[in-house]
């Protein structure tokens, strides 16, 4: 078994193993599940440390990717229609390889912070498990139906985690978030059944969910649907153009966009804190993933038509979720709705096709990853000691909780952009690129960067206001004294998971070469893909 092959199906295992244990070993859940994903980790930075950074030449699999495993799957004969062949087709790029290290390292802080579930541990532990096996899976995938197949995995255990585990709403919350991911799942199908049969292997002749036959305009069939010679039309509109548009809805959801966000600050309010934590830890970066990946690769033509598009809709994005947050009472859901505002610098600098607004895009959702992470696990802290989110319900938290004000003060001073952590970087880049897109390739005015920054100083605004009103000034709790006996500061556990995460976050902030060095051939490629069309 090859290395991704290990690294995604090993908490497979693990989850298995959990079901199989008997309940009296209840407590050992949390052992195993920690194991496992401990190996992924140490996996993982073994991947990122041979990983090389330039190896991207050529036209062949081997030499654009890394670690590239296939195997034929499933080879059915069709008669007339030749057969249908799925291959177990793994590797990866810079553009996937940083995802891999950012999602073992969410989810053993997800697992850290699952000491707090104490009911099903055996379905809990088991579910994280799966999610993990199918995380992983979507950043490996080089067949399209394969990857169909991780992505659709990740709605089974999200649902009932945020449904069985969650709060008084949880039922409202998962229902809501499954059907919007859902809702573009089912049209992605028909987009991937409609380039399997664009595609045509250029040695066997058989349609292929190869995607990266996918990306070769070569490999379109004449005449076919999806080939950019026949422009076909759908509705009025030409076919690539409706292909994009619905693989960019469905990644959109995930990222998520205004107006699809709306999912996503119930989900957050609902979910237990591990699962909020892999929500913005890692979801959303699937979103961002795929709109690079499969939108931007497969349909680079229309990426170029929807620039300006793609553009506003991010702009929108950031003041839209900042404004949002600004007005929130519930800490956990101002966190949700300054990651709508976040990821809108993802879209803003994805929409330039500069290789400084990519990779400004790709930084910030590595950023994010950690700092989102960071927020959520500081909310799940003072949540588990009172039950209680609400900002007005805390005064002075500074005064009996130092080190935990301290870590929340990193978090909220990172989160904004201050200079030395890695989101001032990533958003540093991403308005670079959006300002320089103008004279570079024309696809985005400059205001669309000047207002992007408005969202900057917005993010000061609510997350300044915020610490100011709960940590500082005279102690004022809602529950009185009872509370102020609850409201211990952070434990060993806790502060390992808080560290960890700084160190990180300060990393990409002083080092940013870390993530850069791995990603700019890859970056560079797409760029020349897109500027191919």
């Amino acid at each position: 078994m090859s290395l991704l092959s290990l690294l995604i199906f090993l908490p497979l295992a693990a989850g298995l193993l959990i079901l199989v244990l008997p309940y009296a070993w209840q407590q050992r859940y949390k052992y195993v599940a920690l194991a496992a994903v401990g190996i992924q980790v140490i996996m993982s930075a073994f991947i990122y440390l041979n990983f090389d950074g330039n190896a991207f030449s050529g036209i062949d699999a081997k030499s654009k990717y890394q670690l590239v495993e296939q195997v034929s799957w499933i080879n059915l004969q069709l008669g007339r229609l030749g057969s249908l062949q799925i291959d177990y087709f793994l590797g990866i790029d810079g553009l996937s390889m940083p995802f891999l290290v950012l999602s073992s390292v969410v989810m053993f802080i997800a697992v850290l912070s699952s000491w707090e579930i104490k009911t099903n541990l055996k379905g809990y532990f088991a579910l994280l498990m799966l999610l993990n096996t199918a995380i992983m899976g979507v950043f490996c995938a080089l067949d399209f139906f394969l990857f169909y197949i991780f992505y659709e995995l990740m709605l089974l255990p999200l649902y009932f985690l945020i449904g069985m585990w969650g709060g008084a709403r949880r039922e409202y919350a998962a229902i809501k978030f499954f059907l919007y991911t859902l809702f573009g799942s089912v049209f992605m199908l028909l987009v991937i059944i409609g380039l399997y049969f664009s595609v045509q292997d250029p040695i066997t002749g058989n349609h292929t969910f190869n995607m990266l036959h996918m990306m070769n305009p070569d490999n379109y069939i004449p005449g076919s649907i999806f080939s950019a010679l026949a422009e076909q039309q759908i509705f009025g509109i030409p076919a690539r153009l409706l292909g994009f548009i619905v693989l960019f809805i469905a990644f959109a959801i995930k990222v998520p966009i205004v107006p699809l966000h709306t999912w996503l600050p119930d989900a957050h309010v609902e979910a237990p804190t591990p699962v909020s934590i892999i929500l913005a830890g890692i979801l959303l970066k699937i979103g961002g993933y795929g709109i690079l990946r499969i939108c931007m690769s497969i349909f680079p033509d229309a990426a170029i038509d929807s620039a300006w598009w793609l553009g506003l809709i991010g702009v929108v994005s950031i003041i839209y979720g900042a404004l949002n947050a600004l007005a929130q009472n519930d800490l956990k859901r101002m966190i949700a709705y300054s990651s709508v505002s976040h990821m809108g610098f993802v879209l803003l600098g994805i929409a330039s096709i500069t290789a400084e607004g990519i990779s400004g895009a790709m930084l910030q959702m590595i950023s994010h990853g950690f700092l989102s992470t960071m927020l959520f696990f500081l909310v799940g802290v003072i949540y588990n000691r009172v039950h209680s989110r609400y900002i007005h319900d805390f005064r002075g938290l500074a005064l009996i909780m130092p080190k935990y004000t301290t870590f929340i003060m990193i978090a909220f001073f990172a989160s904004l952009g201050l200079p030395g952590f890695s989101a001032f970087i990533a958003e540093a880049f991403s308005l670079i690129g959006a300002f320089t897109s103008e004279s570079v390739n024309g696809l985005l005015p400059r205001w669309m960067a000047i207002c992007g920054s408005i969202g900057i100083l917005l993010s000061a605004a609510y997350l300044l206001w915020t610490l100011q009103r709960m940590f500082f000034g005279k102690t004022r709790l809602m529950g009185g004294e009872d509370w102020k006996s609850k409201l211990t500061d952070v434990n060993g556990r806790e502060i390992f998971v808080l560290t960890s995460l700084t160190v990180f976050a300060l990393l990409l902030g002083i080092l940013p070469s870390l993530a850069f060095d791995k990603m700019n051939a890859s970056v560079l490629e797409l760029i020349r893909l897109v500027n191919l069309k």
